[in-house]
């Protein structure tokens, strides 16, 4: 329901639109802190608050995709097996000389 009331404030689709920018922008912060990280007890406590920071866009991306917010397209067989074979040349380098 949307709470733009009388042209002010934010609808609820623009407030977990930012809401979900947000959790997407802490997941990616908090990826790079844990790279750089080597006290490991400092990375696991940043490893939970990925997982949470992770969980949380998570919930919004799907309430979004239930109310029609947010729509992607699946896959097609052909796709998948594309960007298969490109991780697995990426990350094995070695076996391509």
């Amino acid at each position: 329901m949307p709470n733009n009331i009388a042209g002010r404030g934010l609808t609820d689709r623009e407030m977990l639109q930012l809401c979900l920018e947000l959790e997407k922008g802490r997941c990616r912060s908090i990826s790079s802190t844990i790279l750089e990280t080597t006290h490991q007890e400092l990375r696991d406590i940043y490893q939970d608050c990925l997982n949470n920071a992770s969980k949380n866009q998570y919930e919004i991306y799907s309430i979004m995709g239930q109310k029609g917010w947010y729509k992607t397209e699946l896959a097609m067989p052909e796709q998948i097996n594309q960007v298969q074979e490109l991780m697995q040349n990426n990350l094995h380098p070695d076996n391509q000389f």
